[in-house]
């Protein structure tokens, strides 16, 4: 029976990250590349992807490169330079949303549909499928039945986000940081739109909510949902983060290895994507860090309370409510134990957001380093920073990760051959000539000496499951060449298995493509000749390029699936039209304005620029 693979990802915004991420069992990490990566602040070398890669590669795990911004022409030469770079480094495949990939001349490199090509349909996926796509990463509006519908209907891997920050805008369609900052989303230069505060009127220019941030999202968390995601179809389950800190992925990563680690062990038609069991020296807790609060998002249903409407940033853990309060301290009321210099975030009766740092902390009562001024009486307390979990997750010893090895030893005429055989089916024999044979005085000492070297496979990847013994002990073998012969044997193999991987190659690209549309606009996100070239061969028509390339008056800046109308109550199919507001609704910030539309036909909400009314 041939067992499904199930691919932990993990992000990487270094390679020393990436290495981490690996140790804490991951089945592949995705990095920058040096430039053209969606997030421009989190590029790497080519130097250090390699030294990523020659890690990674050990356990059988791969390195995935985002190279998934908007190309223009005068970038294409360099982008194709840089992906046989990158090949040439050990890269299992490219994260990429321009088609422009598709017409240069590349090495055999597996790519990868980037979320950012907005990959929400089954017709959509087929696309890409028969372009030669390898993997598609999924929309992360998907419910569990969209999925399984796509999954159906096509061959491709599919992967899905499991766990991060959620994008308010479908990916790759949001427009309101080039529009409004000149920083394209789709060049790697978000500005974070959906985080600012907000002010929402009516019609009557009524003020509904007052700088509010209502387009910043809880963050994904679809850990409840493992099972029901394989089922409907998904191979690899992708955390997201590249800008975030080693702790953060560790714990989430170490988190996430440990549930569907308990999945697999129970279904036998499922594997993991890598090699070796990774165990940890206590329980990851993804409560512990970043988190603007969680949501499932729509993997199950439209939920109420998506958003983190009174902070962008980390709430973190919650610990209890201040039942007292003085001149220079509070309690709560937790059973947590609070450390010093802890970060804290308080959320007061009046919706008002306070942070501050525990100078000293005496069982339930909090000396701040700085007292806050206001009222805090009955304030929820969350903790964003716990210093001692922070210490323990960065403890050297917190994950080891080995690869599960069989060893058998056998006794002949000349000497001793040694057999190694591994998770995957590498095996190895090697012969050792004793030159003096000099016959054991004790066989069950030389038994015990054998034995344990083998066992002993220290600081290296593997771990000895067994050690056979076929053999008389008739000879003597000093423990010092017991030891080289092990040393020797670990080091050919570890060359075997290197030898052995064997990276994905690019799918093929099929001979009939048949595109899901004929004309496309600057939702396409073309802006360059080459892309523009692979649309038309497929019989697509481009009527307008890339937002970047040339303003659109009036447009569409987002779609998003989250409705304000709904989160606040006023969805006619939630309350049966029982609660109205006067429309159309308009959102600002500063002296910039938005108008709302609601596309209740498809659950959708478009914002817009003032222009188009």
């Amino acid at each position: 029976m041939t067992r499904r693979a199930i691919e932990l990802l993990a992000p990487a915004k270094n390679a020393d990250v990436g290495i981490e991420a690996i140790r804490c069992g991951a089945d592949a990490v995705y990095i920058g590349a040096p430039r053209f990566g969606a997030r421009v602040s989190a590029g790497c070398s080519v130097e250090d992807i390699a030294r990523l890669t020659a890690f990674a590669h050990r356990f059988y795990a791969k390195v995935y490169v985002t190279l998934n911004t908007v190309l223009f022409d005068e970038e294409q030469h360099e982008a194709e330079q840089m992906v046989w770079q990158l090949y040439d480094a050990g890269v299992d495949a490219l994260i990429v949303q321009d088609m422009a990939l598709l017409e240069m001349n590349l090495p055999p490199i597996a790519l990868h549909a980037s979320t950012q090509c907005n990959n929400r349909t089954k017709e959509k996926v087929q696309f890409l499928s028969q372009c030669g796509f390898s993997q598609v990463v999924l929309a992360r509006e998907l419910s569990i039945p969209e999925i399984r519908e796509i999954s159906s209907s096509t061959s491709v891997p599919l992967e899905g986000f499991v766990h991060g920050a959620l994008c308010v805008s479908y990916s790759g369609q949001c427009y309101m940081s080039q529009a409004y900052c000149g920083r394209s989303a789709n060049r790697g230069a978000c500005a974070q739109m959906c985080r600012l505060p907000y002010t929402l009127k009516d019609a009557n220019g009524k003020v509904l909510l007052d700088r509010r941030h209502l387009l910043s999202l809880k963050d994904f968390n679809a850990s409840a949902h493992l099972q029901e995601m394989i089922a409907a179809g998904i191979t690899s389950f992708k955390i997201e983060g590249r800008l975030k800190d080693v702790s953060y992925v560790k714990n989430v990563t170490a988190y996430y290895r440990r549930l569907l680690d308990d999945i697999i062990s129970r279904d036998e038609s499922l594997c993991r994507a890598s090699s070796g069991i990774t165990t940890f020296s206590f329980q990851p807790l993804i409560d512990k860090s970043f988190s603007r609060g969680f949501t499932d998002y729509f993997l199950k249903s439209r939920n109420l309370s998506m958003a983190s409407m009174l902070t962008p940033k980390s709430l973190g853990q919650k610990l209890g409510r201040v039942v007292a309060q003085s001149r220079n301290s509070f309690v709560v009321d937790t059973d947590e134990i609070l450390n010093n210099g802890d970060g804290l975030c308080l959320v007061t009766a009046d919706e008002e957001v306070i942070g501050c740092r525990v100078n000293r902390a005496d069982r339930q009562t909090v000396y701040p380093l700085q007292m806050p001024k206001e009222r805090l009486l009955s304030a929820t307390v969350y903790r964003n920073l716990d210093v001692a979990y922070e210490q323990a997750l960065n403890n050297p010893n917190f994950s080891s990760r080995k690869i599960m090895l069989a060893v058998e030893i056998k006794e002949n005429e000349t000497g001793v051959e040694v057999m190694l055989r591994d998770e995957n089916g590498n095996s190895l024999t090697r012969q050792f000539t004793l030159e003096a044979l000099e016959p054991a005085k004790n066989a069950e000492k030389m038994r015990d000496s054998w034995q344990s070297q083998f066992k002993k496979l220290g600081d290296t990847d593997f771990e000895a499951t067994s050690v056979s013994l076929d053999m008389p002990f008739s000879w003597f073998v000093p423990m010092s060449q017991i030891t080289a012969f092990r040393r020797q044997t670990i080091e050919a193999f570890v060359e075997l298995r290197a030898k052995n991987y064997q990276r994905p190659l690019r799918a093929a690209r099929c001979e009939s493509i048949v595109a899901p549309e004929s004309l496309l606009d600057y939702r396409a996100n073309v802006g360059n000749a080459l892309a523009k070239r692979f649309y038309e061969n497929v019989g697509v028509t481009i009527v307008q390029p890339a937002f970047e390339k040339q303003h659109v008056d009036g447009a569409e800046l987002m779609r998003t699936r989250y409705c304000l109308k709904h989160e606040l109550g006023y969805c006619a199919k939630q309350n049966g039209g029982k609660k109205r507001l006067a429309e159309p609704l308009e959102i600002s910030h500063g002296k910039n304005c938005w108008i709302l539309d609601f596309d209740c036909v498809h659950c959708e909400m478009i914002i817009r620029e003032m222009s188009n009314r």
